[in-house]
């Protein structure tokens, strides 16, 4: 088993699972283009929000990306998502981590390195499929890092390490930046990273993100929310290696309190 391809799917899974899941509430969407299809879900904890005031949450992202017969799926190459602005990043206060910091170190390094700008982790799993090969399938870990806010956007860094055949590290950047475009917030973007040479694809990840914190001496928290009507809403679209698009435009139910 090449376990370099367990490092590069964990970039992946992680930039669509902010992408696709960003304000989810525990409701499955699953949007299809010929056989392709993608399906997130997830939830914010606690999904019960202040209707004015952003309180503090956790996401869990949770996303699946395969076939209806069962092939190879393309690779997921590039997402471009608005976010609704009752959700909201902020990770100033919270130590930063730096591409040098990173590059070419262990898991266990590089969390050594930045433990104090870690702000996620999960899992990912990625389907190879060579020609004249059976696809197989593998997972590995994902660490995500705080890599500063430089005006209105967030630099978050994505860690992942293979050590057979030679250790080797891959660091991926994704860029949040807050907009303001009607009921929209917040945008992603993210160009994700060739794996296994173009021969693999992510089927599915699982991440979790949050972090409290103190900054000036008052409580903090990475992602707030708040939940005035009800719902959140995501909108924008996910580009595959084989030209495919799928839109994800989605809305995830909450529940307005106060």
């Amino acid at each position: 088993m090449n376990r370099r391809l367990i490092l590069i799917a964990g970039a992946a899974s992680l930039l669509a699972a902010l992408v696709l899941a960003a304000g989810a509430s525990g409701s499955r969407e699953v949007v299809q283009v010929g056989n392709l299809f993608l399906a997130d879900n997830g939830g914010l904890t606690p999904s019960k929000l202040p209707k004015r005031e952003r309180a503090p949450v956790t996401a869990r992202l949770i996303g699946e990306i395969g076939t209806t017969d069962g092939s190879h799926p393309p690779a997921l190459r590039s997402v471009d998502i608005d976010v609704d602005r009752s959700v909201a990043v902020d990770a100033r206060g919270i130590p930063t981590c730096r591409l040098s910091q990173l590059t070419a170190r262990s898991t266990a390094d590089a969390k050594a390195a930045c433990r104090d700008a870690i702000v996620g982790s999960g899992e990912a799993e990625v389907e190879v499929a060579f020609p004249e090969q059976q696809p197989f399938s593998s997972t590995g870990p994902l660490v995500l890092f705080n890599g500063g806010v430089s005006g209105s956007t967030t630099t978050f860094l994505l860690h992942a390490y293979v050590s057979v055949p030679a250790p080797t590290a891959i660091v991926t950047v994704a860029k949040l930046t807050s907009i303001h475009q009607g009921k929209f917030g917040l945008n992603i973007t993210a160009t994700i990273p060739r794996i296994a040479g173009g021969a693999g694809s992510v089927t599915r990840f699982e991440l979790k993100v949050g972090r409290r914190f103190i900054y000036h001496g008052h409580p903090q928290s990475l992602l707030t929310a708040n939940c005035p009507s009800g719902h959140y809403t995501t909108k924008g679209r996910a580009t595959f290696s084989d030209g495919t698009e799928l839109g994800v435009d989605h809305v995830f139910p909450c529940t307005p309190v106060g």
